[in-house]
C-alpha cells in the first residue's frame, strides 16, 4: 500500500516494514551530516517520544553506541547501535529489540536528495510479537512525519 501526503510524503507498508520518502531541498552530504547525529533526532521524531541524548558520540559511525530520553506515557532511556553505514548516503541503528530504523539519501539533483525513513523489523529478534501489536503498520504515520520534519528542517521552517 501506497499512500501520498498533503506535504510531498508517500509511504510505503510492506510485510515487515515501512517506508516514507519525499524530496528535500538540500544537498545529500548537509543531510546526512544532520541525520548521523543524536542531538538532532528529537526534533524529527515522528512520534514525538524522542527527548534528547543522554550518551553518545556527537556524530555516529558504524558500531557506535549512543542513548536516548523517550517518553511514551513514563520516562525511560533507549539504548541503541549504529548497525549500518554507507558513508554520506544511509545509516541505521537498532535497539534490544532487534528492529532497525533506518535513513537512506540519493541525490535528486539541483541541490537536492530524495530522503527515506524506514522502521524495518526483519531483523527483528521476536517479529510475530511485533505483527500481533500491529507492526509494522503502526509506524506508517510516524515514519512520514519524520521525513515532514526533516523537509521542513531544510525548508527552514
Amino acid at each position: 500500500m501506497t499512500t501520498a501526503l498533503p506535504d510531498g510524503v508517500t509511504t510505503k507498508l510492506e510485510r515487515d516494514s515501512v517506508s516514507a520518502t519525499a524530496l528535500v531541498d538540500a544537498p545529500p552530504e548537509e543531510i546526512f551530516d544532520y541525520l548521523r547525529r543524536p542531538a538532532n533526532h528529537a526534533a524529527i521524531a515522528g512520534t514525538g517520544s524522542v527527548r534528547g541524548t543522554t550518551r553518545g558520540p556527537e556524530r555516529l559511525g558504524l558500531g557506535d553506541r549512543f542513548g536516548m530520553k523517550m517518553r511514551i506515557g513514563l520516562p525511560y532511556i533507549i539504548r541503541s547501535k549504529v548497525v549500518e553505514l554507507d558513508e554520506g548516503r544511509r545509516i541505521a541503528w537498532c535497539h534490544l529489540g532487534g528492529h532497525r530504523w533506518r535513513w537512506e539519501v540519493e541525490p535528486a539533483g539541483d541541490g537536492r536528495s530524495t530522503v527515506t525513513e524506514t522502521f524495518d523489523m526483519s531483523t527483528a529478534r521476536v517479529p510475530p510479537v511485533l505483527r500481533a501489536s500491529g507492526f509494522p503498520g503502526r509506524h506508517e504515520h510516524n515514519v512520514a512525519m519524520s521525513v515532514a520534519k526533516l523537509v521542513s528542517h531544510f525548508a527552514g521552517d
